[in-house]
């Protein structure tokens, strides 16, 4: 597959998180929180089992086990604490935007030469920057805001990657 439909399907995800995003605000957190709290669960548990397991050459690996009875834990506060899950998950949410925006706009800047439309890239990283910044500055805001806020950057960035996607393959039909 060309990187232009990898691009373009990235971007069609994204719109499409950002319209459930808008129709179901309170599901969009709510599910976020309990797909982690289900993951961390089943990760202790699987390393709790890996780590108890008897293995001819190692025998058993207490690394396993302390890593499963932590992510147990951190599985089990989850569903006991679930606002303090939300806003660590939003803080991790800013995190991994600005991050991923700071490295759009270096790729955009690196591709400048190679491809026309690195302004869509730039921008993309630029609302992803913004939109961090944005949740770090008020995690309390509510789950609502948090999940609209999210929305509309997932359909923004979207679309834009969509536009991205599209510019570079028709470049490639005419090269």
């Amino acid at each position: 597959m060309e990187p232009s439909t990898f691009l373009v399907v990235r971007g069609i995800i994204g719109v499409l998180v950002g319209i459930i995003a808008f129709a179901w605000p309170g599901i969009t957190i709510v599910a976020l929180v309990a797909i982690f709290g289900v993951y961390a669960l089943i990760d202790g548990l699987t390393n709790l089992i890996l780590g108890l397991s008897r293995t001819p050459p190692h025998g058993r690996s207490w690394a396993h086990v302390v890593q499963g009875i932590v992510g147990i834990v951190v599985g089990v506060l989850t569903f006991v604490w679930p606002i303090v899950t939300t806003l660590a998950l939003i803080l991790f949410i800013a995190a991994w935007a600005i991050v991923t925006g700071v490295f759009e706009i270096v790729a955009a800047i690196r591709l400048r030469r190679a491809i026309k439309g690195e302004w869509l890239l730039a921008m993309s990283g630029i609302l992803s920057i913004l939109f961090g910044l944005l949740v770090a500055a008020f995690p309390g805001a509510g789950v609502v805001g948090i999940a609209w806020v999210l929305g509309a950057y997932a359909a923004a960035v979207g679309a834009l990657l969509i536009a991205l996607g599209v510019r570079l393959r028709s470049r490639l039909l005419v090269a």
